[in-house]
């Protein structure tokens, strides 16, 4: 698939403000390739008449077959097609006597450089009305041959996205949607494709290339111009790419953003890094979580939404642009009560820092159980990468104990939690975290320890290590997509989060 990074300097200057992708992703142009590359079978291109013969023909498809011996084209199949982008073709049905003037000279460059490459060619322009953006159009041209070799005709294909009021118009999406840009970075990408679902959007396509000394280049391949921008990344090391990798990614993609006139950018980060270290315990002691927000903010971020932050005060007093904080407890709650039936529980916190999230959870659980529930702590201290701390106060005997944290990365909170409930007399020990940032060594230490249940959110990609005997038996995800498009609904309408959270999206 050819792109415009080897277009000649003729091409890329008679299309203004041009974009491309390697491929149409979706929609009928990817279906028109889907048919080329069906009816080419083993020839170096397909013949016109085998597309023909495919169920649905041309779906809003044309075939221009090249004129020998002069710069023109005439029209062979789908003059619905064509006329519905060139206008008028005249009784001859020739390219040069279409009543689109400007996209006919367009139309006929893509044909000349199909022609040099052989390969078929996807590019998107701007149609401009008045001086003004009236619409976006996704172009196809793909090589035909009769005889299989000889390039004779051009198959062709167009799909156009209104701009009213500088917002681009999405097909099946409500009016106050209309303006939304969705992306998404890194590898979550099967939750930004839910959270897209819901929303009735499509991922908008954008660019990421690395270059040989390890540097990248990173770029939206859609209009974001007075559009409202959300990009969904989750922010977590793994062993494709690290922290800092994403991060940097993340910032670059933000800046290019507001370079390309987005009306504001939002990062949707269902997991946000460096939140660990968000104040000072010894001479010297970084605060991550402020270098972070500073970060973000410098290079543009309107807003950030994380879900369960590590230290939700440390997170809202760290940024100075807006913030919202969302929370999988009602995720949870609906999850566990499914479960425990008539049984006592009780809501254990790993830690006195994580006391106000358990007992939170553990009044939800409450009023949704209409009956008491019961709640305990842990002791711990981590210095040095040490944990100590061995007092364990609250009432788990006879009880299911559910033990809630904002995430598990070795795994040795975890176990160290549930072999203190049984120790004291828990009946049943399940762990619930939002965010499993599972470390290869988590494997071993949860293998063994006491714990009946865990579960976790899709807010992280689960490691293929984890599926695992007998892990993969005591695991559950739950996905966060609902709320997260909910989310945006609210940031994007004037919808309040508050009541969002309460109703537990």
């Amino acid at each position: 698939m050819t792109t415009m990074d080897v277009a000649p300097p003729a091409l890329l200057r008679l299309f203004n403000r041009l974009d491309f992708a390697p491929a149409p992703a979706q929609g009928i142009l990817a279906l028109l390739l889907k048919q080329w590359n069906a009816a080419r079978a083993d020839a170096p291109f397909p013949r016109a008449s085998a597309i023909a013969k495919q169920p649905g023909g041309f779906p809003s498809g044309f075939v221009f077959q090249r004129l020998d011996g002069e710069r023109d084209y005439a029209l062979a199949a789908g003059l619905a097609a064509a006329e519905a982008v060139l206008g008028s073709l005249g009784a001859n049905g020739r390219l040069s006597r279409a009543e689109n003037r400007r996209t006919a000279v367009r139309l006929r460059r893509l044909f000349e450089e199909a022609l040099r490459t052989g390969a078929p060619f996807f590019a998107q322009f701007i149609i401009k009305k008045q001086g003004r953006d009236s619409a976006v159009v996704d172009a196809l041209i793909a090589p035909l041959s009769e005889d299989g070799h000889r390039i004779d005709s051009f198959l062709s294909g167009f799909s156009t996205q209104i701009i009213k009021d500088g917002a681009l118009m999405v097909e099946g999406a409500r009016s106050s949607e209309v303006d939304i840009a969705l992306f998404a970075l890194g590898p979550n990408r099967e939750l930004a494709q839910k959270v897209a679902s819901l929303l009735h959007l499509e991922l908008a396509p954008h660019e990421e290339r690395r270059f040989e000394d390890g540097e990248f280049k990173i770029r939206p391949l859609t209009n974001v111009r007075n559009r409202d921008v959300f990009v969904i990344s989750s922010l977590y090391g793994e062993q494709e790419a690290s922290v800092s990798d994403k991060l940097c990614r993340l910032l670059f993609f933000i800046g290019v953003l507001k370079d390309a006139g987005a009306r504001g950018v939002t990062l949707v980060a269902p997991y946000l890094c460096f939140q660990r270290k968000d104040r000072q315990t010894k001479p010297r002691d970084p605060i991550a979580t402020r270098y972070l927000a500073q970060l973000l903010e410098a290079m543009g971020a309107d807003r950030v939404i994380a879900i369960d932050a590590h230290n939700l005060a440390a997170y809202q007093n760290a940024f100075r642009c807006d913030t919202e904080h969302l929370d999988a407890q009602a995720l949870f709650a609906r999850h566990f009560i499914r479960l425990v039936g008539k049984e006592e529980v009780a809501v254990v916190s790993p830690d006195l820092g994580g006391e106000k999230r358990a007992e939170l959870f553990r009044e939800r659980l409450e009023r949704m159980l209409a009956r008491p529930v019961a709640k305990a702590f842990m002791d711990k201290r981590r210095s040095e990468g040490k944990v100590v701390g061995d007092i364990f106060a609250g009432e788990v005997a006879g009880r299911i104990a559910i033990v809630l944290d904002d995430l598990i990365s070795g795994g040795g909170t975890m176990a160290r939690v549930a072999a203190a409930c049984r120790k004291e007399g828990a009946k049943e020990v399940w762990c619930a975290a939002t965010h499993g940032v599972f470390s290869a060594h988590a494997v071993s230490v949860l293998k063994s320890a006491p714990i009946d249940r865990i579960v976790v959110t899709d807010s992280v990609s689960l490691p293929a290590y984890m599926d695992t005997e007998p892990l993969r038996r005591r695991l559950t995800v739950l996905s966060i997509a609902n709320l997260v498009a909910q989310a945006i609904r609210c940031c994007h309408g004037g919808g309040s989060i508050v009541k969002l959270l309460e109703e537990g999206a």
